[in-house]
């Protein structure tokens, strides 16, 4: 399996915008003919002496999109961002080996090589070893990818264009997440931009509930890391069914939950092997997506056992820094990038546990749930090996509404489905708050689930919602909340502090589902302080929030 050494590079990889995507990443082969033995190595460098990059110049080797990602949110470019030296690539190259992809991040090359050649390339001054200590591909090789299961769904009405948005059998998994009052106060992706990192995408380009991505040009680059070509219309279908939660449009059947977003369909996965090449072939992806600007990364792909057992991961390898598909989220994360991943489908397994690259901190893992809200029996469990929580939030797993590549909308089950219905609200969230960083919308998720205040090694923080996220995220002035909780015997008080005070107050009070239970408005020059009234609540979580001129807040509050 893998790539065709008598293949070369079909064409250089270029989006809509006319901008080239990092040149360097994706290295055209000059030589072929290695010997049948040769295998993969990451070769890992030393430093980037000889660089002719800057930190001070991104503009050569990142896109303005991924700039201007960076500027909104004051990350720097530093020099992990640098591609890897060129001479160096040329001296590797000279050894004989084929060289495959550069990593900026890592500071290393994948190449493919006999072991003669890859002894002479360890004896090279600048390299610094080799990524595992042995061949990324050394034996059958293929990620523990998030199992799915279609069944054929019922079509019951005729599709028809309605005036508003009818998701026939996809609205439990849209209102489970409040994405129906998102798309109802217009955000639906406009302007964001998603990759998504899978195992292939076919048919995507053929079926008509993918028709709209097309028509409007809104897949803006497509590669292939495992054939290295830019077609990835034909290969596994996984990753088709997973866009499908996010972009699908089919009226009385599937909306996904940023239909409107465009998106950069990259295959890091082969279906019909297991080894760590494919991690390296994650960071690729990751890196590529970086260059080219995302927003949101999405990744229905899991990794801990592989063809050749010396190369499993252990649990207390999901520490947050061992997988290389781990540490690539997190450097995505790091980036300004949000990174959505699936959780596992472990969770009836032996193994149990969460996979790669779910345990990096900075990204979302997302466990499954069926459409009333419990835990599917497969959905991989947490911590992470170093204790932190893990999963992270959880949407429906169970019975997910998708599209299949024959073009009919299906049901599956997988970790693989509940994320990307959480990376299209990630997006559409951002697009509604885009003054938020992407930590900021990563965390306002987080606290915006349903079990936050007592989050667990099964579903995490719980089911994000899009109205507590969007209360939750702003953060503008302090006031002080007593007591909480609070019970039928207590009234809440409200001390006031860091607001201007030539502005009205406007307070409100709502449940868990973002329904307004009480209001008020204070005057200005008035006391630094009030006690709403009593008020007949169910016991449960609510917010308060407070506006006052341009300056907003929300507080939780628990009522016993």
């Amino acid at each position: 399996m893998g790539f065709d050494n008598s293949t070369a590079f079909k064409r250089m990889v270029r989006n809509k915008s006319g901008w080239f995507l990092l040149v360097l990443l994706l290295t055209h082969l000059s030589s072929y003919g290695q010997p049948t033995t040769a295998r993969k190595y990451l070769v890992l460098l030393r430093d980037k002496v000889g660089t002719p990059y800057s930190t001070t110049r991104p503009e050569q080797f990142l896109s303005p999109r991924a700039i201007q990602r960076r500027q909104r949110q004051n990350i720097a470019v530093q020099e992990r961002d640098l591609p890897v030296t060129p001479a160096y690539v040329d001296q590797i190259r000279q050894t004989g080996a084929t060289v495959w992809f550069t990593s900026r991040w890592l500071n290393a090359v994948l190449v493919e090589a006999t072991e003669p050649t890859i002894a002479a390339i360890q004896r090279l001054p600048f390299v610094k070893g080799l990524e595992f200590d042995r061949p990324l591909n050394n034996a059958r090789v293929g990620a523990v990818r998030s199992r799915t299961v279609a069944v054929r769904s019922k079509r019951t009405t005729k599709l028809g264009e309605l005036d508003t948005l009818n998701y026939g059998s996809s609205r439990a998994q849209i209102t489970q997440l409040g994405v129906d009052v998102m798309h109802q106060r217009g955000y639906h992706g406009e302007g964001m931009l998603i990759a998504v990192l899978d195992g292939g995408f076919l048919n995507a380009n053929r079926v008509s509930f993918l028709r709209p991505l097309f028509d409007e040009n809104r897949v803006v680059a497509t590669y292939d890391f495992v054939d290295r070509e830019t077609s990835v219309y034909e290969d596994d279908y996984h990753g088709m069914s997973v866009l499908s939660a996010i972009a699908a449009t089919s009226d009385n059947r599937l909306y996904g939950t940023a239909y409107k977003a465009s998106f950069i369909l990259l295959r890091t996965e082969d279906v019909f092997s297991e080894s760590r090449v494919e991690e390296a072939n994650w960071l690729f992806g990751a890196e590529y997506a970086d260059s080219a600007g995302v927003d949101v990364i999405n990744s229905s792909l899991g990794y801990t056992q592989f063809d050749d057992p010396e190369t499993n991961y252990s649990y207390d390898d999901l520490n947050g820094r061992t997988a290389l598909s781990t540490r690539a989220a997190q450097w995505a994360s790091e980036a300004g990038i949000v990174v959505v991943v699936s959780a596992g489908n472990e969770g009836s397994d032996a193994w149990r546990y969460i996979s790669a690259p779910a345990d990096a901190a900075g990204a979302l893992a997302i466990a499954a749930v069926n459409p009333s809200g419990q835990r599917a029996s497969f959905s991989s469990f947490g911590p992470s090996a170093d204790g932190r929580i893990k999963p992270d939030l959880a949407a429906q797993g169970l019975g997910t509404v998708i599209g299949s590549p024959g073009g009919q909308v299906v049901t599956g089950n997988g970790t693989s489905y509940a994320a990307p219905l959480v990376a299209g609200l990630a997006a559409s969230f951002w697009q509604a708050h885009p003054r938020l960083t992407a930590a900021q919308v990563t965390e306002s998720l987080r606290r915006s689930g349903n079990q936050s205040l007592n989050p667990d090694d099964q579903l995490g923080y719980g089911i994000p919602n899009f109205t507590r996220a969007s209360m939750l995220s702003d953060t503008s002035f302090a006031f002080l909340l007593y007591p909480n909780p609070f019970s039928d015997a207590e009234r809440l008080t409200v001390q006031l502090s860091g607001i201007d005070f030539n502005s009205a107050v406007e307070a409100t009070l709502a449940d868990a589902s973002g329904r307004v239970v009480w209001s008020s408005r204070y005057q200005p020059n008035g006391p630094a302080g009030f006690v709403l009234p009593r008020l007949s609540l169910s016991a449960g979580m609510y917010y308060i929030t407070l506006v006052a001129g341009e300056q907003k807040r929300t507080v939780k509050v628990i009522k016993l």
